[in-house]
């Protein structure tokens, strides 16, 4: 039976596909335009205005660019502008984030242990720290605060540690890390939109008209790229950070998003140095290092709930559909024998498995019902679960999953 959970769950699936296409684009040019700027070698034989060339082989052949600081002499007949992969991937990702944890919201955005929230609330409140997020940051960025970018980017990292905390507050581990992440991408992308873009189309009319284009313009948009290149390897881990319990389940996963900012400063200022002369700082290798053993230690922190809490916690309307659904009871049972093991807080299986995979708990009755769909899913309508079903789960446990799950009335 093609149910709408399984058509839901292939929009999901394609909107994802597409949002790591356009990421990996946007990534890619991204970080080969700034390696590419630091690697410029002036030449006194290159034509009035440029600043700097580079020889490049790739592909059985040679490239030979030239920048040109402020603009050439006259427009080219051919200009190919960088956006889309920028526009592309926000996009994607805006989608993907309604798709999962709005649409889904009742499973995937708001922890009611946390906040006692209305799912629209949790919705508001997704929106509109995004826009907050953006204007707070551009208010910065056009103060007195640009005279002194090393004092900027310390703002900016303290807002990104509060937006951290308090998303920590409000919504589910996952949703918290994967907004921060979608917090920090929109302002990269409105950087582009609002910022690089129309200075750069300012010099293009200006060219056209015949004028001198104003050095200040590309300063800006310059300014804006090198933010958005420092913000890009953090927001690449916490888009990650949801297949990973250690990273968004723990007491501490705030904490751990905040440090990863520090480590994607650190990682970027390397290769940025290398590209520039030739030699990164090792040191900043040391440092990251020392960043990711403290994240790692933080991790280990109490990750759950206790057996008791778990049962306590209330559960919302759209859980307790199937906490009272004709066969709950039976495919409890086949979740007890097939599936808890592994998906516990003290999992059984195996001395080397200390988490729950994905951060799934299906110790209690409460759990079960509060992960119906992940279940449905994952062992009932596909064998994903139990991975090469290592705890040999039938076919007519998998049918017990099913007409549990649809007895609920919500597919």
């Amino acid at each position: 039976m093609f149910d709408a959970v399984i058509l839901w769950d292939w929009i999901a699936f394609s909107v994802r596909w597409l949002h790591v296409i356009t990421a990996m684009a946007w990534i890619g040019a991204s970080f080969y335009f700034i390696a590419l700027d630091l690697m410029l070698k002036p030449n006194p034989a290159l034509p009035k205005g440029a600043s700097g060339e580079e020889w490049e082989v790739h592909g059985g052949g040679f490239y030979h660019t030239i920048k040109y600081m402020v603009a050439p002499e006259n427009m080219p007949e051919h200009l190919t502008w960088h956006k889309w992969q920028s526009y592309s991937t926000w996009l994607s990702g805006a989608a993907l984030l309604m798709i999962i944890y709005w649409v889904g919201g009742e499973i995937y955005l708001i922890d009611t242990a946390k906040a006692d929230l209305a799912l629209w609330q949790g919705i508001l409140i997704s929106a509109g720290s995004l826009t907050i997020g953006w204007l707070a940051y551009d208010a910065m960025c056009k103060s007195k605060l640009a005279e002194t970018p090393t004092l900027l980017m310390l703002l900016l990292f303290i807002i990104l540690v509060i937006m951290s905390w308090g998303y920590n507050q409000i919504f589910t581990g996952r949703a918290a890390l994967l907004h921060l992440g979608a917090f920090t991408a929109t302002i990269m992308t409105a950087n582009v939109f609002f910022q690089i873009m129309p200075n750069q189309r300012i010099v293009v009319e200006d060219l056209k008209a015949g004028r001198t284009p104003d050095a200040k313009y590309g300063k800006i948009a310059k300014v804006r790229s090198t933010h958005n290149n420092y913000l890009t390897l953090p927001v690449v881990f916490l888009m990650l950070s949801n297949h990973y319990p250690l990273a968004f389940a723990t007491e501490y996963s705030w904490i751990i998003a905040s440090l990863i900012f520090l480590t994607g400063v650190t990682i970027r200022h390397y290769f940025n140095t290398m590209h520039r002369t030739g030699s990164g700082p090792h040191w900043t290798w040391a440092v990251t290092v020392l960043l990711m053993i403290v994240i790692a230690w933080l991790s280990t922190a109490n990750m759950w709930d206790s057996y008791e809490d778990a049962e306590a916690r209330a559960l919302t309307p759209y859980e307790q559909t199937f906490a009272q659904a004709e066969g709950f009871d039976a495919a409890h049972n086949v979740v007890l024998g097939r599936c808890s093991m592994c998906h516990s807080r003290e999992p059984s299986y195996s001395d080397s498995l200390l988490w729950a995979p994905r951060g799934v708990l299906l110790d209690t009755p409460a759990d079960v019902a509060r992960n119906a769909r992940a279940i449905y899913v994952q062992s009932g309508v596909s064998h994903a679960m139990p991975p090469a079903n290592l705890t040999a789960m039938t076919d007519e446990d998998r049918a017990t999953i099913v007409r549990w799950y649809r007895n609920a009335g919500t597919y």
